[in-house]
């Protein structure tokens, strides 16, 4: 009889884990190899504690136990991972159940022992305050999946930092449903947003815990692979682990198109890597690349295709074609047009691109070109428009000044002069290839041919209406076409676009994300303030908000300082860096608003001897060193403590917009949104902690507090 084990690791003995130094975190990766090939050598010293058969302990090293839950015939949970002491002295601090409602293995503890001296709580006693969930009955709380042995302590909770102490020590599933019953969640939306989606689907018997593990409520892992990235720490911990809530999203089969939303942080990107790796492993054998995913930023679809190499390796990458959907569009072309413009322009160069078509070409005074590069790119890009009449039949929303027939006449003979004259330089811009993309792809559909059976959209409110319906014509309408996650509080792209109107139906199956991990509640809440104000819509004509957005982590205050000039901000800039000791490992950022201050930035870093990497089209040049760059880089990626510097008036949001206040209120609204957004993008990428400085006088975007100069 083989002597080897299986060993699973549940999600709470893996954050315990990660809380150990690199030295200890590889003696737990020794001991769990170790075990799994023989359980009962000698070294491991396993022990049946306090006579129960199920909860077992063993030794990692000297001062080091893990602590086992023994779950079936040879099979083992590693449920903690704690000091001699604890594990030995304090055991009856710990809870291992079965959750009645979602049927996962739950452990709780250790609680912290009381070392206040006895009779120190009477004197100069106070009052507790009201218990924060006596509005709710045992019953009701068990309803939600809250774990049982825990509601005595529930009963005390007072204030918002007992609260954060228990959840700390509380299952996934306890910690998300208080938390969202202290943010003011009703009852019944907390029912159905968190506790539903994991609830068990068959019947749970609490004493068979083979069929615990198994189910998804249960966080563990097995794979050696997985168990390297986690414990490496190359790969982060929400980045590997499904929270059940995500797992029921990425499996799920859905009859149409799907969306996935939630704030910054709440796992979107995680969702949709396992989707493909869910997608993937439906396939039959070939070497055929079926899946697209796609994103609008070439440095987070290159940062997608890493993530998903350190998912699934190169056996999911060579089934799944991994590109930006620009040079997707790109590529449709190369393929299908071959006498299509060579010289593509970025698209933020269209405004100087018509003025000096209309300065210089045509000498055309009465039209703002402004206004006109807009109304192409909008309304007759936008609409892949290709005749008169066609546009003086279009709809125009989201623009601000109406237009009559006339006056459509003229703009249509303007933009058609226009494209021939960027024609007859071998130019067009990205947007132009993309509608002409979407055309060809069309075209291809209406033959019954596709490229994909299944694609992915990351970032989805950055698209285009063009980008959409070439995506449409990708893929052929079905179960498990089309699947996307996005946030469009964060969109930084002038794309605005409803999804039903390109054939992208996502009504009732639309699902939302809620819990951050990546950020702190105290970063959290200065992010949301940012946004607060603002109405976003949720790309099918309807609106969309952060009700219930929060954070189980904690940490310090963000710090708000200004400046009265340039040069001062870059002193404190500085001064900030040395009050971190100067990390440079890349778990440090820098964010500015411009390209300008970005670069002024790295020369003053340079100078003071601090290694400055700026972040380009691609991401980071280097992994190492201070990164710094300009709000629009920032996209996708997170660090550990971050500065986001030239916070002012008259920079976020940019001066140039005032100019369409009175001309174009709507285009006004949009672009401050669009800066607003930029912000908020920003201070959300940092996780442990924030600094916001400024010059002159401060954002109006920046919370009220902003005052600590």
């Amino acid at each position: 009889m083989s002597s080897e084990a299986t060993l699973q690791v549940l999600d709470r003995a893996e954050k315990e884990i990660m809380k150990l130094s690199r030295t200890d975190i590889g003696a737990v990766y020794e001991f769990m190899y170790k075990f799994r090939n023989n359980p009962e050598q000698p070294g491991l010293d396993l022990k049946t504690l306090q006579g129960d058969t199920r909860l077992l302990a063993a030794r990692v090293k000297r001062d080091i136990r893990a602590l086992l839950l023994h779950i079936g015939e040879r099979r083992y949970l590693l449920v903690g991972v704690s000091h001699r002491s604890d594990v030995y002295d304090d055991l009856d601090r710990y809870t291992y159940r079965i959750n009645r409602v979602t049927g996962g293995i739950e452990v709780v503890g250790p609680k912290p022992v009381d070392t206040e001296p006895v009779g120190a709580s009477i004197i100069n006693r106070v009052l507790p305050a009201e218990p924060m969930f006596a509005g709710y009955t045992d019953a009701q709380l068990a309803e939600l999946g809250v774990s049982e042995p825990m509601l005595p302590e529930i009963r005390q909770v007072t204030s918002v930092d007992e609260l954060l102490e228990l959840v700390d020590r509380a299952p996934q599933l306890t910690s998300d449903v208080l938390l969202a019953l202290a943010d003011g969640t009703p009852y019944d939306d907390v029912l159905e947003q968190i506790t539903k989606p994991v609830t068990a689907t068959d019947e749970v018997d609490t004493e068979d815990f083979e069929t615990a593990v198994k189910r998804p409520a249960t966080l563990v892992t097995t794979e050696d692979e997985a168990l390297q990235f986690m414990l490496a720490e190359s790969f982060e911990r929400w980045q590997i682990f499904l929270h059940p809530t995500q797992r029921r999203l990425v499996e799920r089969r859905y009859s149409g198109p799907a969306r996935v939303g939630g704030g910054p942080g709440t796992g979107k990107t995680i969702v949709a890597l396992h989707r493909v790796a869910h997608l993937a492993r439906q396939l039959p054998p070939g070497a055929d690349r079926p899946i697209l995913l796609t994103t609008f930023n070439r440095n987070l679809a290159a940062d997608l295709r890493i993530r998903l190499s350190a998912l699934g390796g190169d056996d999911l990458l060579a089934r799944v074609e991994v590109i930006n959907i620009d040079r997707l569009a790109a590529k449709v072309v190369a393929e299908q047009d071959p006498r299509a413009p060579k010289r593509k322009l970025d698209d933020t160069q269209a405004p100087q691109l018509w003025r000096k078509f209309l300065a210089k070409e045509i000498d055309e005074t009465q039209w703002d070109p402004d206004f006109l590069a807009a109304e192409w790119e909008q309304v007759i890009l936008g609409q892949a428009i290709t005749s008169r009449s066609d546009y003086f039949k279009a709809r125009r929303p989201f623009r601000g000044r109406n237009l009559n027939r006339m006056e459509r006449d003229r703009v249509w003979d303007l933009s058609d002069r226009f494209v021939r004259w960027l024609g007859a330089d071998d130019s067009w811009t990205w947007r132009q290839v993309a509608v002409r993309a979407a055309g060809l792809e069309m075209a291809r559909a209406g033959e019954g041919k596709h490229r994909y059976q299944h694609i992915i959209v990351d970032e989805a409110q950055d698209l285009s209406a063009a980008h959409w319906r070439m995506l449409r014509a990708m893929v052929p309408a079905g179960p498990d076409d089309l699947f996307l996650t996005g946030d469009t509080h964060q969109r930084i792209y002038d794309n605005q676009v409803t999804l039903g109107s390109l054939g992208v139906n996502i009504r009732g199956r639309s699902s939302r994300l809620t819990l951050s991990y990546r950020t702190t509640r105290q970063i959290l809440a200065a992010a949301l303030e940012i946004m607060s104000g603002e109405i976003y819509d949720d790309l099918d004509g309807g609106q969309e908000d952060l009700a219930g957005y929060r954070s189980l982590l904690r940490g310090g205050q963000p710090f708000f300082c200004g400046a009265s000039t340039w040069e001062e901000e870059r002193g404190l800039i500085v001064a900030q860096l040395d009050d971190w000791g100067r990390p440079q490992d890349g778990s440090v950022a820098i964010c500015l608003p411009t390209k300008e201050l970005a670069t002024d930035v790295i020369k003053g870093l340079e100078l003071e001897g601090v290694r400055a990497v700026e972040i380009g089209p691609d991401g980071p040049k280097e992994g190492d060193g201070v990164h710094v760059g300009t709000m629009h880089r920032f996209k996708g990626l997170e660090y550990q403590k971050m500065i986001i510097a030239g916070v002012a008036d008259g920079l976020v949001p940019r001066l140039m917009i005032n100019r369409y206040r009175d001309g174009d209120p709507k285009r006004y609204q949009r672009e401050r949104q669009r800066d607003r957004s930029l912000l908020f993008v920003a201070a959300t990428r940092a996780r442990d902690e924030l600094a916001v400085f400024w010059h002159g006088a401060p954002s109006p975007f920046l919370p009220d507090r902003q005052t600590q100069e």
